[in-house]
């Protein structure tokens, strides 16, 4: 499909045949009447129609119907269109210039109709512009001239009268006009449109009309037009059912390709009746609204919803105010209402603090749009529903949500607003283009270790992106058959995808390895207790990410109540004790393996590995303490064996200054951390050379010197944590 095609110019409609709205009928009626009204005085008929309601394919009608018909039987059709003409001082020159060119070229009109007109013209042209009001227009018509205007007025009428067709003076887009303009224009039609055999059809919104000559010659616009306008007719307002045909028709050609799971037919049907509706009242509405995303769906097609992606953008072409307090409020709108399914205090107050924000800014909100946006905002958005007294979803809607690329979701929100796929982010396509491959543990492991190696602007890895999104597909969308392969992978290039840029980055970010464990807790309890043991088994045993690996593990005893944690429920343990211990012995001979090997075949060394605190402690647990230590010894012999070894404990840490109320980053480095390794005070002279007398790179330095200082309040007899915060 090619998008270009397809969209609308918003060109009026020229033949009948064409018509959607049944305009076609009610021109062909109006021709019809023109074509027998048999007074020889000129007179005006009026279409009154909003904005963008069809009046310029009505007066095509017209004119196509005028045509039909013998040569003889035609009326001579003349259109003007002051618009084009709109900021020149020449608008009713132009209107007399159109006016003779038009009659010139019939057969059958008497010269003396031509040179009649074209001598009243002359006298028009001479008026000084621009005009300051309607009466001096009127006023300059009729004011003698050498060549008298009253004398010529009746020489033109005289000709018209002994003519036998009929002039039709066609006026379109009077409504486009500048106020004075449009009291240009009507000046010139009152003094004139009693001109025998002439009839002026002009097509306009009534309320602009009126609003522009509100102030003209002491009485209401309306009275004013009323004076001009001897035949009015109200444009038929096109059905909803044509205008929803329409709509139907030119979203379908849009929709094609988008995912079948992106576009709920029952979901359309309740965000189009309950508020998109409200604002499709015309042809131009059902133009406006395509057009617009005709330019923004395509990039989107598979990010969003497409449901929900129409509904913002109908909130964007109508209502502009409304969109950019949605898109500036992203925690006001998305997310679920509580974090559970019971209610608490702090709930509550949060509800009564967006019911608050959603009254506010809805007060402001027109009158005629306030209930269909309300209506349509708590379809899209569950905290504007529970802010106004409906249901209320709680946190296990996110994963559905997210999985949907619902706007509701926090995460999926940022893209109705963009555009296009943030720099750095999984696309939807991508997504699932990798869930497609889990199956295939090669090239399922290759394609996570390449995201793991690609960098986003915040200086995360695309790995990071992708896990967080593995979330919304793990309990369904990966097949049962997946799940081995999958672990597999993880448990084998898991030391490859835990980066130290992607671990926590504040106090309320989440980890990747944590993420990592849930995603694979998540695939491990679809399947049977006894499956789960065997897939984790192999998995290890066969894995080469002796980091991750541990990790798993400890958090799996973490569940049984080890390492000080408190026990989980039996429902959150995934395996045995038994179960357990046997993979822990797995677990300490790959230490072992990886500790005194240095290099595993396109792996390296334990030294190098991530999450190397955890391991240690690990091993220490799970062998032999002595052990332990006898390989960081070796290890710290060399200079850059001990800056590694440092290096490896060095964290940023999140507090919280006693005169500050939003938090700080803090370099730590505690000597306490290092104590179950080795003696501090072994080290620390080593690192105050290293850091006065050797070449070291900034973030070495940084790590010692932050080693150095904490090692000095603790010989104080202080408490480094609580020191730095009293300093910061």
């Amino acid at each position: 499909m090619d998008d270009k095609l397809i969209i609308s110019a918003d060109k009026p409609i020229v033949d009948p045949k064409d018509d959607r709205f049944d305009y076609a009928p009610f021109a062909r009626h109006l021709a019809e009447s023109i074509v027998k009204m048999g007074s020889a005085e000129g007179f005006t008929v009026a279409i009154y129609g909003p904005w963008g309601s069809g009046k310029t394919t009505t007066l095509n009608f017209v004119s196509y119907a005028l045509r039909q018909g013998t040569e003889a039987e035609q009326p001579i059709i003349v259109s003007f269109n002051p618009w084009l003409f709109s900021g020149r001082n020449d608008l009713i020159k132009q209107f007399f210039n159109q006016l003779i060119v038009a009659i010139g070229k019939k057969e059958g009109i008497q010269n003396s109709v031509r040179e009649g007109l074209s001598d009243f013209a002359e006298v028009i042209a001479e008026i000084p512009l621009p005009y300051t009001g309607m009466a001096k227009v009127l006023a300059k018509i009729i004011r003698p001239k050498p060549k008298n205007i009253n004398q010529l007025k009746k020489n033109v009428e005289e000709a018209l009268r002994k003519q036998e067709k009929k002039i039709i003076v066609v006026i379109d887009d009077i409504d486009r006009l500048t106020s004075e303009e449009i009291r240009q224009l009507f000046g010139v039609i009152k003094a004139v449109a009693n001109f025998p055999n002439t009839i002026y059809l002009i097509a306009l919104d009534k309320k602009v009309a009126i609003q522009a000559l509100k102030t003209e010659q002491g009485i209401s616009g309306e009275e004013y037009l009323d004076k001009i306008v001897q035949v009015p007719f109200e444009l038929p307002i096109p059905g909803r059912s044509a205008l929803r045909t329409l709509l139907t028709e030119k979203l379908d050609s849009m929709l094609a390709g988008t995912p079948a799971e992106l576009f709920d037919q029952a979901y359309w049907g309740n965000i189009y009746l309950e508020g998109i509706d409200h604002f499709i009242s015309t042809p131009r509405d059902v133009v406006r609204l395509t057009n617009t995303l005709f330019i923004t769906y395509p990039s989107l097609r598979k990010e969003v919803n497409a449901v929900d992606f129409i509904a913002i953008e109908t909130i964007r072409v109508f209502l502009p105010g409304v969109y950019e307090i949605i898109r500036n409020n992203r925690d006001e709108f998305s997310g679920h209402v509580f974090s559970n399914t019971v209610s608490t205090g702090y709930d509550d107050k949060r509800l009564d603090r967006w019911k608050s924000f959603h009254d506010s800014w809805l007060d402001k909100v027109h009158e005629e749009y306030r209930e269909p946006i309300k209506r349509l905002l708590s379809r899209l958005f569950p905290k504007c529903e529970a802010s106004w007294g409906g249901s209320q979803y709680g946190s296990d809607f996110l994963s559905e949500w997210q999985k949907n690329r619902r706007i509701c979701s926090p995460e999926v929100f940022p893209i109705y607003f963009r555009f296009a796929v943030p720099q750095g982010d999984i696309s939807n396509s991508e997504m699932k283009a990798i869930l497609e491959i889990t199956g295939n543990a090669q090239a399922f492991g290759a394609k996570i270790e390449e995201l793991a190696s690609q960098k986003r602007p915040d200086g995360t890895t695309r790995f990071k992106a992708f896990i967080q999104r593995l979330g919304d597909y793990t309990k369904s969308d990966i097949p049962l058959g997946s799940i081995n392969p999958m672990i597999d992978v993880f448990f084998n290039f898991g030391d490859y995808l835990l980066k130290q840029e992607d671990e926590q980055r504040g106090p309320a970010d989440i980890s990747t390895s944590l993420e990592t464990y849930w995603i694979l807790a998540q695939l491990l309890d679809r399947l049977d207790q006894k499956n789960r043991y065997n897939v984790l088994r192999g998995a290890i045993s066969k894995g080469n990410a002796v980091s991750m690996i541990v990790y798993i593990i400890t958090l799996l005893g973490k569940a049984h109540g080890k390492y000080g944690e408190k026990e989980w429920s039996d429902d959150d343990k995934l395996i045995s004790l038994e179960e357990l211990e046997e993979l822990e012995k797995i677990a300490l001979e790959k230490i072992r393996t990886t500790a005194h090997s240095d290099s595993l075949e396109h792996y390296p060394p334990l030294m190098r590995r991530p999450l190397l605190t955890n391991t240690l402690h690990r091993w220490k647990d799970w062998g032999d303490e002595i052990e332990v230590k006898g390989w960081i010894e070796k290890i710290i012999v060399e200079d850059e064996g001990l800056v590694q070894f440092i290096m490896v404990f060095f964290h940023k840490t999140y507090i919280q200054p006693l005169s500050d109320v939003i938090g700080k980053v803090q370099n730590r480095l505690d000597p306490k951390w290092i104590e179950p390794f080795i003696d501090p005070s072994i080290i620390v002279d080593r690192a105050r050379i290293l850091v006065t007398e050797k070449e070291i790179i900034e973030d070495e330095r940084v790590a010692l010197e932050q080693f150095i200082t904490e090692y000095d309040i603790r010989k104080a007899g202080k408490d480094p944590e609580r020191e730095l915060r009293l300093r910061t």
